[in-house]
């Protein structure tokens, strides 16, 4: 989690979050902290909400019939949930979301297992159409309590340069 300070006034300072452009380093790892443990109730909301009817992922009677034995966590949850644990290192100053990629779910993810997350810089570059920002490219791998990977997705931002941040436009 990238946290800074800034003096906002005399013995006052405001904390910020995130990158810039510039502080991107391609081959650069960030390990998203916390972790965060799925709850029943967490997963039957996410899967209720957004419409989802399939009842391995609420209905424990159904789920032990499965090969798995129990419900498993809604995979649009897990993927949600690892880009929200990588939005103070990756973009917190993004102006956009430019896409996912190669969405891969690897290896269930079970109620009260807890999601680990880190991601890597791929790419950046400046944009062409933008010279206040530039395309930064990661991609983010997803792990349980145990270390085993659960899921993976390549994600491409378009991140604002120093000095033309949303943040410093409001003196946020």
């Amino acid at each position: 989690m990238v946290q800074n300070v800034k003096k906002v006034g005399e013995n006052r300072y405001r904390e910020t979050f995130g990158r810039c452009f510039e502080e991107f380093t391609v081959g650069d790892t960030y390990e998203h902290r916390p972790g965060r443990t799925i709850t029943k109730t967490d997963n039957t909301w996410f899967t209720l909400l957004t419409m989802n009817t399939h009842p391995m992922h609420f209905d424990d009677e159904y789920a032990k019939a499965s090969e798995f034995g129990k419900c498993i966590v809604c995979s649009p949850f897990t993927v949600a949930l690892m880009v929200g644990m990588s939005v103070t290192d990756v973009s917190q100053k993004a102006i956009a979301n430019l896409g996912w990629e190669d969405i891969k779910m690897t290896y269930p993810l079970f109620e009260d297992d807890t999601l680990y997350a880190e991601s890597k810089v791929l790419d950046k570059r400046e944009s062409k159409s933008r010279p206040g920002a530039g395309i930064v490219t990661v991609e983010t791998l997803g792990f349980n309590q145990d270390g085993k990977q659960i899921c993976s997705f390549v994600r491409k931002m378009l991140i604002a340069k120093q000095g033309h941040s949303v943040e410093e436009k409001v003196n946020y």
